[in-house]
């Protein structure tokens, strides 16, 4: 069952599963592993990944994503890890780069968010990360994949059409864009 989206009628092809290890644009070990849902406040993988967004320059937030301020972090974490979707952090050493989740709409919809931490930039980490995510969710049973990106953001637009994401609708400053992936 969909929602009202427009959705590509082709499935794309197998994404790469976590976990997965590659060294990035910089030379850095990335470790990309799925989020398992025994950890939570206090637990020392939560912490990173509420540092990750503690440290997280607020001009690259989008949409009200991450919240600001650590409280509502920790708890816009806990709420995002508690749903039925599914997660993937990109880890250098004990420190997380990034994260990227899907966030259920149904059984079969998900919503893509990823962000990337500002030091990790720029070196092919939201690729693999996201290519992660995408394999994980297949493996999980998703069907499909939407998200919405605003339209100046050409480097986000360009990796989500690289993964196989295609332009479902275009309003004025945003654009959503959908993924079959089963």
């Amino acid at each position: 069952m969909t929602d009202e989206r427009a959705y590509p009628d082709e499935v794309v092809e197998e994404f790469p599963r976590p976990p997965r290890e590659f060294e990035d644009g910089d030379g850095r070990t990335i470790d990309v592993r799925a989020w398992e849902g025994e950890h939570g406040p206090g637990d020392d993988a939560f912490e990173a990944v509420v540092e990750m967004y503690v440290e997280f320059d607020p001009a690259d937030r989008a949409q009200g994503v991450p919240p600001v301020g650590e409280d509502r972090i920790r708890e816009w974490l806990a709420n995002l890890f508690e749903q039925d979707g599914y997660d993937v952090l990109a880890w250098h050493g004990d420190e997380v780069a990034g994260h990227a989740t899907l966030v259920p709409d149904n059984e079969t919809t998900y919503e893509l968010a990823i962000f990337v931490h500002q030091d990790f930039q720029g070196a092919g980490i939201g690729t693999k990360l996201i290519e992660a995510l995408l394999g994980h969710g297949q493996q999980q049973g998703a069907e499909y994949v939407w998200l919405t990106v605003e339209r100046w953001n050409r480097p986000a637009v360009a990796l989500y059409e690289k993964v196989g994401f295609e332009t479902a609708a275009a309003e004025s400053f945003e654009m959503e864009m959908a993924i079959r992936l089963n």
